[in-house]
């Protein structure tokens, strides 16, 4: 029998967090209006922020080569201005460790795999696209799905060990719940 891979162990023990998320951001109605959506922006551009610090982490730059392609803050923060808001310069959380920080930057790649149906969205809604007010939900040059696959490669690849996968996965699930923290309480955020 051959063992379950890193990334479909992710998968499969953050399946009802990835429906959480759903729930939540159906309930925000973002795309309702554009100052919901100036509010969802904000809870990306507050997300990615404290991802890429992990991008920072030597052990990160070691494992994922491709860092300098992934990231979406300053994104969030061009679609910000557009949108006429400017966040409060976010505090740094407390230091997350390696391999926990696979798993929040895990939560961010999926959340870029599956932007694709929100990028349509605030273009359907909005009339935002790739160059104004949705930048931060657009695809990466090379395609989205490329991009994951070369992510969940370097997670399948790496060797870890239960534990060290155990410690991935609640990263995730840490991830996941920071997240849909900024996301309940959308209609708050500065």
């Amino acid at each position: 029998m051959q063992e379950e891979t890193l990334s479909l162990r992710l998968k499969n023990e953050t399946a009802s967090e990835h429906e959480r998320m759903h729930q939540l951001m159906n309930s925000a109605d973002i795309f309702a209006t554009k100052e919901k959506y100036t509010q969802f922006t904000l809870s990306q551009y507050y997300f990615q922020k404290e991802v890429e610090q992990l991008f920072l982490n030597p052990k990160v730059m070691d494992i994922i080569p491709d860092l300098d392609t992934r990231g979406r803050s300053n994104l969030a923060l061009l679609d910000l201005k557009y949108l006429g808001a400017t966040p409060q310069s976010s505090q740094p959380m407390k230091q997350i460790a390696y391999p926990q920080a696979l798993g929040w930057i895990y939560v961010s790649e999926g959340s870029t795999l599956g932007a694709a149906f929100l990028f349509k969205e605030a273009q359907r809604k909005l009339g935002f696209n790739e160059n104004l007010g949705a930048r931060n939900l657009a695809a990466y040059p090379e395609g989205r799905m490329k991009v994951w696959k070369r992510f969940t490669q370097v997670l399948n690849e790496a060797n870890f060990n239960i534990e060290e996968q155990n410690l991935v996965i609640q990263g995730a699930l840490d991830g996941f719940e920071y997240f849909g923290a900024l996301v309940e309480r959308i209609d708050q955020l500065k």
